[in-house]
């Protein structure tokens, strides 16, 4: 009845592994009792049946964020175990290390990375064009719960059964059934699957709201650069995770059906499986990197207080790089016997990759230079992306030459580059656009100092943690290594343990940081909505926006309209009469989807095939009745929408004449005018 669930699955086999599934359960006691504390009927109509783009928004950084959380204890355990581990067994058993190592890269890159880009996507994008919402509100609700389903598969893997061993990658033969029959890859493979229809159907939305739903005027080449970034990276998720899919779907046809895809027997080929995951993984650097390359660039225009330099050449060099991120995904396996002359190939398409994205770094710094900087705390996570970042990118060129890689393939010198791409390519970015944004969200500045803290903890943090690996590379030492007997080593591993406990420290002044800044919170308030002197659409709304972002949809005449509308007097005019306004209602059909998803990969992980038939038929019925359902709508008729603009004007008339007083004013910064 219940498959190859048993008691024996639960984690007794270690004393770690049985700490980690009671901190996974405490984690989730915690969750509940402070959804009792706000009160159920809150959280289920506010938020959990939520079809708002802002409050999707909200929840998938939450849930980011405590992914965070949970991947860096597998960080912060890797590096522990090799910086104890000289002729020493250590204190992690081998295959527990290949768990840890596996599941680590899993959840930074599907159930971080991801849902904060998609996050902060949610809450920027529809406002940046001029819109009132996404353009499938509904199907943005299903995939945020299909991604925290997925995510919830991987947190249960510590509770009950374990996670896969045979890396975030899962190659086979090792991750077919032959030589991984415990659960562990299943729950990878679904995890995926789960995860990948929900990044999909974003993309697909996303694409479609800015082709269909700008501001009347919003040419594409008036687009901000963060919208640019996200249509690319919606692009790439749609054409690049059908891949993903495909290779999951047929490794788990191979483990569940005893078929050949990917085992060499009876026609198999692994190296289709290689084929089909960088086809996805390559583009997927990018579809974490591109959003990121779009806040930094919102953020140095407005506190450089001047026009983004070469706004042309940052829209082309962002489209060369989607194009070509799926010209390189060969790269990955240079040592993998292809001839000469194909490996030629791709290692000059990766090169070439780094053109356009050195044309952004210039124009970067060329938007600074003569400006007049305020140095935020996103400015903060820009100017360290940039100084970093540029080392990680000259690896990657140095790693494009083919008999460069074949020496530094499988090393921790990849390692390094890899870390030293995303963690200042994507994360600053996305902490930078957290930082920017937050107030938009939730009407009140964050605390300054706990930001700045947090960002040299986490940038010296970086430089200790991963430097040391490019050595270590060139000394020789293989990634993924439990144990070693290389004395030269253990050093530069000591070195980068505690790199990654002052990355921890940085973690937990963001922690503080946000503790801090909702206790003054009303010493913060953003009564004007454009706290930092913006140039884009979206600090014309309120914050938080009213659920309909805009009374009146904006005009758009020319780039940097906000910052225009400012010149002129005309930001905060009061329009001459309102509309009624629909805005999509409430529905839980995505929590139902969501925990339908959950409980069907959890049966199929666990072969409990009638469990699976019921899920499957839930997902059913319940997008059968959805699709009957035509009370979508919620009407907000003109004298609503009045009062609740009055109440806008109100905080307006209260906020000082200068919308950025913390700023040093220049010249260019016009005064807002109060509300007439």
């Amino acid at each position: 009845m219940f498959g190859k669930l048993t008691l024996e699955t639960l984690p007794l086999y270690s004393a770690i592994a049985l700490g980690g599934a009671a901190v996974t359960v405490l984690g989730g006691l915690i969750g509940l009792a402070l959804f009792l504390w706000l009160g159920l009927r809150y959280v289920w109509t506010e938020w959990l049946t939520s079809v708002d783009h802002k409050r999707i928004g909200i929840m998938y950084i939450m849930f980011a964020s405590v992914m965070l959380l949970r991947g860096f204890v597998d960080a912060i355990m890797m590096r522990a175990q090799q910086a104890i581990a000289l002729n020493s067994d250590g204190y992690l058993p081998p295959g527990h290390f290949d768990q840890v190592f596996s599941s680590h890269g899993t959840i930074m890159i599907f159930f971080v990375a991801m849902p904060f880009l998609t996050g902060l996507m949610n809450i920027v994008m529809p406002q940046q064009i001029g819109a009132r919402d996404v353009s499938f509100p509904v199907m943005n609700a299903i995939s945020l719960w299909f991604t925290v389903a997925a995510g919830a598969l991987v947190l249960i893997s510590l509770v009950i059964g374990k996670f896969s061993t045979a890396g975030w990658t899962g190659y086979p033969p090792y991750s077919g059934i032959e030589y991984s029959p415990d659960v562990g890859t299943d729950y990878w493979i679904w995890a995926l699957l789960i995860a990948g229809v929900g990044s999909t159907l974003s993309g697909i939305n996303f694409v479609t709201t800015i082709a269909k739903r700008r501001a009347p005027g919003m040419t594409l080449m008036r687009m901000p650069l963060f919208t640019w970034t996200s249509l690319c990276t919606s692009i790439l998720m749609v054409f690049a995770f059908p891949g993903l899919t495909v290779a999951a779907s047929l490794l788990a046809l191979d483990r569940l059906f005893g078929m050949h895809f990917f085992t060499n027997d009876a026609g198999g080929n692994m190296m289709n499986y290689v084929n089909l995951l960088w086809i996805w993984g390559h583009p997927e650097v990018y579809i974490l990197i591109l959003p990121a390359f779009g806040i930094y660039s919102e953020v140095t225009a407005t506190f450089a207080r001047k026009r983004l330099f070469g706004y042309v050449s940052l829209v082309y060099a962002t489209m060369a790089i989607a194009f070509l991120s799926f010209t390189v995904w060969l790269h990955h396996f240079f040592t993998m016997g292809s001839s000469a002359s194909v490996n030629a190939f791709f290692g000059i398409t990766t090169m070439i990759i780094a053109v356009p994205t050195g044309v952004k770094i210039f124009d970067w710094l060329l938007t600074m230079y003569h400006g007049r900087l305020w140095m935020a705390s996103p400015m903060y996570w820009t100017v360290g992306f940039i100084v970093t970042f540029v080392i990680g990118g000259m690896t990657g060129v140095l790693l494009a030459v083919p008999p460069v890689d074949y020496l530094m393939h499988n090393s921790t010198f990849l390692i390094a580059h890899f870390h030293n791409m995303l963690i200042p390519g994507a994360l600053f970015g996305y902490f930078a656009g957290y930082m920017y944004w937050f107030p938009k969200a939730f009407g009140f500045t964050l605390d300054e100092r706990w930001g700045i803290r947090a960002f040299w903890f986490w940038l010296i943090g970086f430089w200790l943690a991963f430097m040391p690996l490019y050595v270590l590379g060139f000394l020789g030492m293989p990634r993924r290594m439990e144990h070693y007997n290389v004395a030269e080593w253990q050093p530069y591993l000591i070195v980068a343990a505690f790199g990654a406990v002052l990355i921890a420290v940085g973690i937990a002044c963001l922690i503080i940081q946000l503790v801090v800044s909702i206790q003054n919170r009303q010493a913060t308030v953003d009564l004007t909505g454009d706290p930092w002197g913006g140039r884009t659409l979206e600090w014309l709304t309120s914050s938080p926006p009213a659920p309909y972002n805009f009374a009146v949809v904006p005009e758009v005449h020319e780039l940097d309209v906000f910052h225009e509308m400012k010149r002129h007097g005309v930001a905060y005019r009061r329009p001459a009469a309102y509309t009624d306004i629909f805005v999509p209602r409430n529905t839980g059909v995505g929590v139902v989807l969501g925990a339908s998803a959950f409980v069907l990969g959890f049966a199929m992980v666990w072969h409990i095939w009638w469990l699976a038939i019921v899920a499957g038929l839930v997902i059913l019925i319940a997008i059968a009745v959805r699709s009957f359902n035509d009370d979508t709508e919620l009407r907000l008729t003109a004298a609503e929408v009045k009062a609740i603009e009055d109440q806008r004007y109100q905080q307006l008339a209260k906020a000082p004449r200068r919308a950025w007083d913390r700023a040093p004013l220049t010249q260019e910064q016009p005064v807002p005018r109060e509300a007439t």
